[in-house]
């Protein structure tokens, strides 16, 4: 069982070396705003895998962003449903490339976070507060993962922006955390881009909030896991879900 584990988990990696992705286009409300606007996407697909760097931020460091870099600041209601669409490459979807939206390998969890920023094009964005506003784990009864929704879905994930906070301009942070070589840290491998948002409406809550990084450690039992193994659940990482 050992032996098969080792050999399962290396096959994967050795076969998805490639297999990346890049969030590269928002809905609001089913409307697309336009493939690559208000998104800060790198030209390279590849992951992040250690959680103290500022790249586990918005990505960006040793993923250079596309240039220009969008300076679209997307509007949103607060109360809006949103949707984040990934694939293999910045081209959009491919139906001939067997690894878009990403590689079927590459299990793990969805999630997406917010946080409040004076300027949502600007450089900077170490130092802010983020708080979690969506997650899609594993699911126990079927073994099915958050990324596996996602692949059925064409690569698209819907998720609510909270009715009650307050407006203003925010990072939309979505993430797909790979657990496919993750049976020892550094191997999870964390993809995430920040879209550039104007909330309006909203409310005057507060969420708690954390910081990235910060809000992951290696040895948190949703980063450092084997896979290869029925499991009864799954602690995703990260603080839980903010609702109103």
């Amino acid at each position: 069982m050992r032996s098969t584990f080792f050999s399962l988990s290396a096959l994967s990696a050795l076969a998805s070396v490639s297999a990346h992705t890049i969030f590269q286009e928002l809905y609001v409300n089913g409307v697309s705003q336009g493939h690559l606007t208000g998104i800060r996407v790198p030209d390279y697909d590849g992951p992040i895998s250690d959680v103290t760097s500022n790249d586990i931020i918005c990505n960006g460091g040793i993923n250079p962003y596309h240039t220009p870099i969008s300076q679209e600041v997307i509007k949103v209601a607060a109360g809006a449903t949103v949707t984040a669409e990934w694939h293999h490459t910045l081209n959009g979807a491919d139906a001939s490339d067997s690894a878009d939206p990403i590689d079927a390998s590459h299990h793990g969890p969805v999630v997406a976070y917010l946080a409040a920023i004076p300027d949502a094009t600007q450089t900077d964005v170490t130092g802010l507060k983020w708080f979690k506003i969506y997650e899609d784990g594993l699911n126990a009864s079927d073994q099915s993962w958050g990324v596996d929704r996602l692949i059925k879905n064409d690569g698209k994930v819907t998720f609510t922006i909270p009715s009650c906070i307050p407006a203003g301009q925010y990072l939309l942070r979505h993430e797909l955390i790979a657990l496919h070589a993750a049976s020892s840290y550094p191997g999870a491998q964390f993809y995430m881009e920040c879209a550039q948002l104007e909330i309006t409406g909203g409310g005057s809550t507060s969420p708690a909030t954390v910081s990235f990084p910060g809000a992951y450690k290696g040895s948190d039992p949703g980063i450092a896991i084997n896979i290869y193994q029925t499991l009864s659940s799954y602690t995703i990482p990260g603080p839980s879900v903010f609702k109103c």
